[in-house]
C-alpha cells in the first residue's frame, strides 16, 4: 500500500504557500522595502503635478530618497529598493525634461511624464501573463533569486501553480492601470479632451491606482500565501 502524502500544517511539513511567502518577502524588501519604492515617486507625483515644476518636484523626491537612503546605508542594508524608486523618477523626469525642450507647455510635460509608466505597465503587464501561460511564471524566478537557484522551483507542479497564481495578481494592478489610463492620455495628446482636464484625471487615476491599488494586490496575494494548503513535494 502507498505511503499517504502529509497533510498541510502536519509537523515538520512544510506548506508551498510557507516556503514562497518567505522567500516573496525577502525578494519585495518586506513593508519597508515596498515603502521605500513607493514614497520617493508619490512625494515627485504630487509635487509635480500641484507645482508643475519639474526642477522642484526632483529635488524634493531626491531629498526624500536621501534621507531613506542614509538610513539604508547607517543601518549596513541594501539601498536596493531607495533606488528602484530614483530610477522610476529619473526616466519620467527626463521624458518631462525632453517635452520641456521641444517647446511644450506644463501640461505637454505632465503628459509626457505619465509616458513611461504607461510603457512600463504595459510591457510588464503582458510579461506576467505571457510567463504564466507558458508555465514560467514570473514570481518563481523571484522565488529563485532568494534561494541561489533561479529554476529549481519549477520542480515543483504546486510551487509553479502557485506562483503562476500569484503571476497574475501582480500583473491585475498593471492591466488595470494601462486600460484607465492609456485613453486619457491619448485624448490629451490628441486634443479630443482638454489637456489641463487629462492631466487632472490621469493624475488621480495615477494616485488611486498607484500605491493604493498595489497593496490590494499584495493582499490578495498575502491571503493566498497563509492559506497554507498545499504540502510540498518530496523532492
Amino acid at each position: 500500500m502507498s505511503e499517504e502524502r502529509p497533510a498541510a500544517g502536519t509537523a515538520g511539513v512544510e506548506s508551498v504557500e510557507h516556503v514562497v511567502r518567505a522567500q516573496l518577502s525577502k525578494a519585495l524588501g518586506g513593508i519597508r522595502g515596498m515603502a521605500e519604492a513607493a514614497v520617493p515617486t508619490l512625494v515627485f507625483t504630487v509635487t509635480f503635478l500641484l507645482s508643475k515644476d519639474l526642477r522642484f518636484a526632483v529635488v524634493l523626491s531626491l531629498v526624500c530618497a536621501g534621507l531613506l537612503l542614509v538610513a539604508r546605508l547607517v543601518q549596513r542594508q541594501t539601498p536596493q529598493f531607495v533606488l528602484n524608486a530614483l530610477v522610476g523618477i529619473g526616466i519620467g523626469a527626463f521624458f518631462a525634461w525632453r517635452a520641456a525642450r521641444g517647446g511644450g507647455d506644463a501640461n505637454d510635460q505632465a503628459l509626457a511624464y505619465f509616458l513611461p509608466g504607461l510603457i512600463y505597465n504595459s510591457v510588464y503587464a503582458v510579461l506576467l501573463v505571457l510567463s504564466t501561460v507558458v508555465r514560467w511564471p514570473l514570481v518563481g524566478f523571484m522565488v529563485g533569486s532568494v534561494t541561489g537557484d533561479p529554476t529549481a522551483w519549477h520542480d515543483d507542479p504546486q510551487v509553479v501553480r502557485l506562483c503562476g497564481r500569484l503571476t497574475l495578481l501582480l500583473a491585475a494592478p498593471c492591466l488595470l492601470r494601462v486600460v484607465v489610463q492609456a485613453p486619457l492620455y491619448v485624448a490629451g495628446r490628441t486634443g479630443a479632451m482638454d489637456p489641463d482636464a487629462a492631466v487632472g484625471v490621469i493624475a488621480g487615476a495615477k494616485l488611486a491606482m498607484g500605491w493604493p491599488l498595489q497593496v490590494v494586490a499584495l493582499l490578495g496575494m498575502v491571503w493566498l500565501l497563509t492559506r497554507n494548503k498545499t504540502p510540498r513535494a518530496e523532492a
